[in-house]
């Protein structure tokens, strides 16, 4: 696992964040766009055992930059995994969510991290392991608000914010008749606005809206099942390293690991 000294407090993270420190990446159950790969990013693995990982901060508490340093859940989970393997970590290149399918395919990274859902689309360019997290959606109003829907139907005519390119943002845009959509390149610029009021409510995955409930004045108006399940990326024809991760996984989960870890980044 990730040596984490110092304490990790999620409350000045959140606070801080959206007080306008720059979010460094996109996150979440997205549904990718192919933009161009960033410029200047490190080479994979150098060798059969060696990989290197890719992830998108800018999504408490799977992943996140914290004075400098990239923590979360699926940092802690990853390092977990291939410990478990013959593989070893050399290391994590950090991206737009968008651009990581394809600095994946392009082979400056070796696997994905990012909270990424499963879905047919993606499976059409990268493979994934078996899933690590499930995930549902929920809604996030202001705290004591006025406004407190308690369905999708009820946000039409309503200003909701999702992530661009999110399951969030596809659920408004493809579910939600008459609503006045906005975008945001992170949940924490949107959370910000709905704290703000000028946003009615923000559409997310359930444990980032957890988080955002617990250090900010927002809470969850309701929670909607979706079936989303997260994965780890590969190359379709990295079988071995999907083999081994999968290994891994499984064994993270029947140490006991994978509850520790969970109790660490959700309290749960």
């Amino acid at each position: 696992m990730r040596d984490q000294t110092g304490t990790f407090d999620r409350r000045s993270y959140l606070k801080l964040a959206g007080a306008g420190v720059a979010v460094t990446g996109l996150a979440g159950c997205l549904e990718d766009a192919a933009d161009d790969d960033d410029d200047g990013s490190e080479s994979g693995g150098d060798d059969e055992t060696e990989i290197v990982a890719g992830t998108a901060p800018g999504f408490p508490p799977f992943e996140m930059n914290e004075g400098g340093d990239l923590v979360g859940f699926d940092i802690d989970h990853l390092e977990a995994v291939v410990a478990e393997t013959d593989y070893e970590l050399g290391g994590w290149n950090e991206y737009n969510f968008e651009t990581l399918i394809q600095s994946l395919e392009s082979g400056n990274i070796d696997v994905i991290a990012a909270a990424m859902t499963i879905n047919d689309e993606r499976k059409e360019r990268i493979a994934f392991t078996d899933p690590y997290y499930s995930a549902d959606q929920s809604v996030l109003v202001q705290t004591g608000g006025d406004f407190q829907p308690s369905e999708l139907e009820d946000l039409s005519g309503r200003q909701v914010g999702a992530q661009s390119g999110s399951t969030g943002e596809g659920i408004v845009e493809d579910e939600v008749d008459g609503a006045e959509y906005r975008s945001f390149d992170s949940y924490v610029l949107a959370v910000g606005e709905l704290e703000r009021g000028t946003l009615d409510a923000v559409v997310l995955d359930q444990p980032v809206a957890k988080t955002f409930e617990a250090n900010r004045d927002v809470e969850i108006a309701f929670t909607f099942e979706t079936g989303e399940e997260y994965g780890l990326g590969v190359r379709q024809d990295d079988g071995d390293l999907q083999s081994a991760l999968n290994d891994g996984i499984a064994a993270v989960q029947e140490s006991g690991e994978y509850e520790e870890i969970t109790q660490e980044w959700f309290g749960e």
